[in-house]
């Protein structure tokens, strides 16, 4: 099979030090089928950093979680613990050099001088030399180089082999050709979404099938200065066409030159009034060129041109969701879905949607998908991990954004949900460093305020958490977590007066029974500390008569315990029992939301 040759051959590249001849080869076995174990395992050894290695090796594992390659590689890079059922690399068997030495031992059993050269030790030894002679001949004729002056000749040979090693994220060149930074994920799997593929792929006249191929190299390859130079050659010798000129309008749309591509969209729909396409490239720029008020009508009537085009869906989705109109999107959407189920930017906005509806579970689900239809999209990785993290799952948000941070090394929002990761392993001082890096890329990140103020508060560092939950709270809006939180800051530095009033101010935040419960457990906890004991009291006491519920268990046996030590066992005055101040109670366990 074609799959067994190419496997064969970047192995044997693997083997021979052409780690870029094997990256290329293993890119398009992926391209054909994304989860062979066995291909990601190859792909391990062909990458360049450890990141990538670590990556590679990680997704062979989760095709085929039985993996010992696999699971071999991870141990050695000091991810996954070493395993006695991993079994060992085979170091019994000989290498490809000592079989065919073995072989030749067999044939003939030399002695003398001839024995003497067939020794394998003795020929290894021998090549060693010549290889050192070569080096120092090489050395020697370079220094000379410069010192002898001689005619320039042309010596054939090879022509030179240029690879097309992608960059990495946002690079910038440099004057070396070795490659810097992690391999973009569309260079280990099948080609990044792109907005618009191919629309069609209109047979052209023979005067112009040159130029249609470089158009479909130069659309390959995001070449759109050459797209537009080979579709305008077109457009001279296939006048008559619609299709050049929405092409032309593609490519400027993606060099952010709205306006000229508003233009080649325009001639398009004068040449084909019903090239449904073009009037959806119109609708996307639309609002760029100061015509927002007609995308609705624009993209209505792409629908009406083609009813089987799933952009045109899609799109209209994206902008009913601009437009909090959810549920129009949503149909939208599973129309898009009908038409080109393995959208992974279709499911991607199911996701978004949803979850803008609260619906957490089908954003999950239609966010997995995404990932799962395209493991080159960057968004999915960092949707599915803001997902996971609102789930209360941040294990897995943490697996899949610590992906999306090789790539994307600046979000801030990835950093602090990392960070909290760390705070709920109760690694406080990890997740400060990681939320710390968060808020240095953005200063007003409520998510890495919020954590980095819960790691503060569990180390007993009232200012620091004070200040972080103050502005979780102004950046983040209504969270009864952050809320609740703050007023626990303000009672590790007695601050007593501020813990009532924060309580009070998360009072509207409440949603359900424990929720509740935490207000009275935090107010009356305030109230004793400004020795407002009857108040303190009342709260304890509405804990106690809440409705059962084991979740509140805990709350309720501290209730008792205060309400004990508040309560005299004997009356000291006709007016009531005489309260006695409690100290200050311990932050641990801490209540949470």
């Amino acid at each position: 099979m074609a799959e067994d040759t190419m496997l064969t051959d970047a192995i044997e590249a693997i083997r021979l030090g052409d780690k870029a001849k094997a990256k290329d080869l293993l890119t398009r076995l992926l391209k054909a089928d994304q989860h062979n174990a066995t291909y990601w395992v190859w792909m391990s050894a062909a990458v360049q950093t450890q990141k990538e290695r670590i990556y590679a090796l990680q997704t062979a594992l989760r095709a085929d979680p039985e993996n010992a390659a696999a699971k071999r590689g991870l141990v050695l890079l000091g991810v996954m613990p070493p395993d006695e059922s991993i079994e060992p690399f085979p170091l019994d068997n000989p290498r490809l050099w000592e079989e065919e030495l073995a072989q030749k031992e067999e044939e003939e059993k030399e002695t003398g001088i001839k024995g003497l050269v067939a020794n394998p030790i003795v020929r290894l030894v021998g090549i060693m030399v010549g290889v050192v002679g070569i080096i120092g001949f090489a050395i020697f004729g370079l220094s000379q180089r410069n010192k002898v002056s001689r005619p320039n000749t042309i010596t054939p040979g090879p022509s030179p082999t240029y690879t097309t090693t992608p960059t990495a994220l946002n690079a910038k060149p440099v004057n070396t050709q070795a490659f810097v930074g992690p391999t973009p994920l569309s260079a280990l799997l099948d080609a990044t979404y792109t907005p618009t593929p191919l629309y069609v792929d209109t047979p052209r006249a023979i005067q112009a099938r040159d130029y249609a191929n470089a158009v479909k190299a130069a659309y390959r390859d995001e070449d759109w200065e050459a797209l537009i130079s080979a579709m305008e050659q077109i457009v001279v010798l296939e006048p008559e066409s619609a299709d050049p000129h929405y092409y032309i309008g593609e490519a400027h749309r993606f060099l952010g030159e709205n306006s000229k591509a508003f233009t080649a969209y325009q001639k398009a729909i004068d040449i084909d009034e019903n090239f449904g396409a073009a009037y959806l490239g119109k609708a996307r720029v639309l609002p760029y060129v100061g015509g927002a008020s007609n995308v609705r009508s624009t993209l209505d009537t792409a629908i009406k041109k083609d009813p089987f085009f799933a952009e045109s869906y899609l799109e209209r989705a994206i902008y009913f969701f601009g437009q909090k109109n959810y549920e129009d999107a949503l149909v939208d959407l599973e129309e898009s879905i009908r038409l080109a189920p393995n959208s992974a930017l279709a499911y991607i906005n199911l996701a978004k949607t949803y979850w803008a509806q609260e619906e957490l579970e089908d954003a999950l689900s239609a966010a997995e998908k995404a990932l799962e239809l395209d493991r080159t999209h960057l968004e999915s990785y960092l949707l599915l991990g803001q997902l996971y993290e609102a789930n209360g799952q941040l294990d897995k948000a943490t697996e899949v954004l610590k992906t999306y941070v090789i790539y994307d090394e600046e979000n801030a929002e990835a950093y602090g949900i990392i960070g909290g990761a760390y705070y709920a392993e109760e690694d406080y001082e990890k997740a400060i460093e990681l939320l710390d890096l968060a808020i240095e890329f953005d200063r007003r990140s409520g998510i890495a305020h919020l954590y980095r103020g819960l790691s503060y508060l569990e180390l007993k560092d009232g200012e620091n958490a004070i200040d972080d939950l103050d502005k979780a709270n102004r950046f983040l809006g209504d969270s009864f977590k952050a809320s609740i939180s703050l007023a626990q800051a303000h009672i590790l530095v007695d601050h007593y007066g501020d813990c009532y009033l924060q309580v009070e101010r998360t009072r509207p935040l409440v949603e359900t029974e424990r929720e509740e419960a935490l207000i009275y457990y935090w107010r009356a906890t305030c109230h004793e500390g400004r020795e407002d004991i009857s108040s303190a009291l009342e709260d304890w006491e509405a804990i106690l008569d809440m409705p059962f519920n084991a979740e509140l268990g805990y709350m309720r046996a501290e209730a008792r315990e205060h309400l004990g030590a508040l309560y005299t066992p004997t009356p000291t005055s006709t007016e009531g029992p005489t309260p006695t101040k409690t100290p200050k109670p311990s932050q641990t366990p801490t209540p949470e939301d």
